[in-house]
């Protein structure tokens, strides 16, 4: 029986929960989620969960933040003069923004949560919504494929 490994295209159904049971992620029943095992796009303990598991097998990992979004980085939590952001609404604690940011590299978008808001100043928190928390996958592993089958199944 064939056993997913690094480097292997991998379909999978998941639901991703905090440790109280809340769930921050579901793949829809008939929308598998498609990924390269090892991928540096993917959460490393989903992929290290993944490793070693045959199709139609099934498991449930708790992922510390250091194999899932990381640790929180008080860096990223920023207080920016309010006229420095043109927002079509009031900023109100708790928003979510999508900020678009000039890079070297070309336009990029972060998403950043409003953490504080005064008359003078807006403070941005652009740490990962789930930075610094411990999550749980729970997994079936739909299929291993090949990256053949997988281009002809997208013509």
């Amino acid at each position: 029986m064939r056993r997913a490994q690094i480097g292997d295209v991998v379909s999978i159904h998941c639901v991703g929960m905090l440790e109280n049971g809340e769930i921050f992620e579901s793949t829809p029943e008939d929308q598998p989620f498609y990924f390269e095992v090892g991928s540096p796009e993917i959460i490393p303990g989903l992929s290290e969960a993944v490793v070693g598991m045959a199709e139609g097998e099934e498991k449930e990992v708790l992922l510390s933040p250091d194999k899932a979004f990381g640790e929180r980085d008080e860096n990223l939590v920023r207080e920016i003069p309010r006229e420095a952001l043109s927002l079509e609404t009031e900023p109100q604690p708790g928003m979510m923004l999508n900020l678009i940011v000039d890079t070297p590299q070309g336009e990029m978008q972060f998403p950043a949560l409003v953490a504080a808001v005064d008359p003078e100043k807006i403070v941005l928190d652009l740490n990962p919504p789930l930075a610094g928390k411990n999550v749980i996958f729970r997994i079936k592993l739909l299929g291993i494929h090949d990256r053949e089958e997988l281009v002809l199944e997208d013509l």
